[in-house]
């Protein structure tokens, strides 16, 4: 609660001290860290990157600091506007979270453009999921955003929901009739009495199966 709150453009600040090779090849290594000197992984700080103000600071290779420049925003207010107007919500399959932070799809440090071409929405999961757990982002021959998976496989549309013909508790007593089940009060009722699981039993029982 004491902390400076700044202004409505900067809510809070966090200064990290990073190697320029570090934000710009994915596979470089370097030093990265906090300004307490709490260390933080290259993703990490690549994904800071990509929707905040960046000021850069050189240092000799004593530590002394030989230049700081200005601070500049990755994405100026308007083009934010026009990026939440476009995308509305997260762009991951099947994910509708509106409190989205804008991603980079060719990766500012790497040299991508501050363009809205470039940017995506992503909610903070799936954000993360974009640097540190290996997703990735691309466009396709369509225009299309599209995510991968570290193996490369694409991240599909989740499946359109079953089309009823009839709404509410008619619709579910109807299905359930098809499947030969009589909607009353016990229907729900779990047969689990709460005993332990036994997994070896269960083991053994999928075996069985083959």
């Amino acid at each position: 609660a004491d902390l400076d709150r700044g202004t409505r453009g900067d809510r809070y600040q966090v200064i990290v001290h990073v190697d320029a090779a570090v934000l710009a090849d994915p596979v470089a290594r370097g030093a990265s860290h906090l300004d307490d000197g709490d260390r933080v992984s290259a993703e990490t700080l690549r994904r800071i990157a990509c929707d905040s103000s960046v000021v850069a600071m050189s240092h000799a290779e004593d530590g002394s600091v030989l230049d700081v420049g200005r601070k500049r925003r990755t994405l100026h207010p308007a083009l934010r506007r026009a990026l939440h107007h476009r995308d509305r919500n997260c762009q991951f399959p099947a994910c509708e979270n509106r409190f989205c932070e804008a991603h980079h799809i060719r990766r500012w440090a790497a040299g991508g453009e501050t363009k809205l071409e470039n940017f995506v929405l992503v909610c903070r999961r799936h954000h993360r999921a974009a640097h540190e757990e290996g997703v990735e982002v691309e466009v396709d021959a369509e225009g299309k955003v599209v995510f991968r998976r570290s193996d490369g496989s694409r991240v599909e549309e989740a499946p359109a929901l079953p089309w009823l013909r009839v709404r509410g508790v008619a619709a579910i007593e109807e299905r359930l009739a098809d499947a030969g089940i009589e909607l009353e009060a016990n229907t729900c009722t779990p047969t689990w009495n709460g005993e332990s699981f036994n997994l070896g039993w269960a083991i053994e029982e999928v075996r069985s199966l083959g």
